[in-house]
């Protein structure tokens, strides 16, 4: 026998067999003009080397693709990877496969990400923006070349296109509500960088709660600072120098409420006795700290899911009007309040 070829072609098939390559292109394709007999001899061929279809030859020539384009700012985020997996569920059940981008949280990168998705001729793309983008030219243009696009999480809301996401704004007051009901009355919010608009109103959020409380409101009480779990330590340590201590935080996100978790420790002071957590995102490291993590789940594997099941209906009836759908947020509740 034969050694397979390397990247085999539909010529090749066709040089062995003594055939056209049309006719090899028909009996793949199962055309009904092809005999039975020779469908099973090319099958074989083809079998026997390791031939794959070239998807980019055929998308060119129907125009259109079953690849779906993601756009995260981070796969390594807890809350990413969940809505990917999410997403890739949907679009497999329907028949497509997806290509991941992140933008790192870079605004030129996710233009470049943009870009390169297009020139892929995906079918659609599922985006959730970098915390860097204030300008949305670059989706303006897929819009604009109709193409399919969904926005999840993060959204760029002057974009004429379909959105899933949670209502921020209710799950933040909410969660600052629990806290007063509670007891605490020294709540401190450590906020995600300015600009960014679900970070925006999740202050919003704790700011309103704290106003329709008969807590007095306190601007140094808000820290503007990162995503991540040396900022959550960092805010943390900042307040201790200026010999302040909350009875209670409410953090943008999970990993600062950790971050702030190991600087509390090192302070002495225990958790929920001296001071109270609640975090935001459900990560799966929140259950596995001591102690777990009050924190607000988002849901993410089923945003993810909702966001590719609405990106092809878009991709399968182009004349689906824009819609929003918003996810219900849940707090969970654990021993750090």
């Amino acid at each position: 026998m034969k050694q397979p070829i390397k990247h085999a072609t539909i010529v090749d098939i066709a040089e062995r067999l003594g055939i056209s390559a049309s006719t090899v292109s028909r009996a793949l394709s199962d055309h009904p003009h092809i005999k039975k007999a020779t469908k099973e001899l090319v099958k074989n061929v083809a079998d026997e080397l390791n031939y794959l279809p070239n998807p980019n030859a055929k998308n060119l020539k129907i125009n259109r693709t079953t690849t779906i384009g993601v756009i995260v700012p981070q796969i390594k985020h807890d809350f990413f990877s969940s809505s990917i997996s999410g997403i890739e569920q949907a679009a497999n059940e329907a028949g497509y496969t997806i290509i991941v981008c992140q933008s790192n949280e870079s605004f030129e990168k996710e233009i470049l990400n943009t870009k390169v998705l297009a020139n892929h001729r995906v079918a659609g793309i599922i985006v959730s923006i970098s915390q860097e983008t204030k300008n949305s030219r670059h989706f303006q243009e897929l819009v604009s070349r109709h193409m399919p696009l969904v926005f999840f999480d993060r959204v760029c809301n002057d974009v004429k296109a379909s959105k899933i996401v949670i209502d921020d704004y209710k799950s933040a007051y909410n969660a600052v509500k629990y806290l007063i009901g509670k007891g605490y009355k020294k709540i401190v919010h450590f906020a995600g960088p300015q600009g960014v608009e679900i970070y925006e109103r999740r202050l919003k959020g704790y700011t309103d709660a704290i106003n329709d409380s008969d807590i007095t409101f306190n601007p140094e009480f808000i820290l503007h600072a990162g995503l991540y779990l040396s900022n959550g330590y960092e805010s943390m340590d900042y307040l201790f120098s200026k010999n302040i201590i909350p009875d209670a935080i409410f953090t943008v996100n999970d990993p600062v409420a950790l971050g702030a978790y190991k600087r509390i420790k090192e302070a002495g002071l225990k958790i929920p006795d001296n001071v109270a957590a609640i975090g935001f995102s459900n990560n799966v490291i929140s259950t596995v700290v001591d102690p777990p993590l009050t924190t607000i789940d988002q849901f993410p594997f089923e945003m993810g899911k909702r966001a590719a099941e609405l990106l092809i209906q878009h991709i399968q009836n182009s004349s689906l009007e824009p819609k929003t759908i918003v996810i219900d947020a849940q707090l969970v509740e654990r021993g750090s309040t």
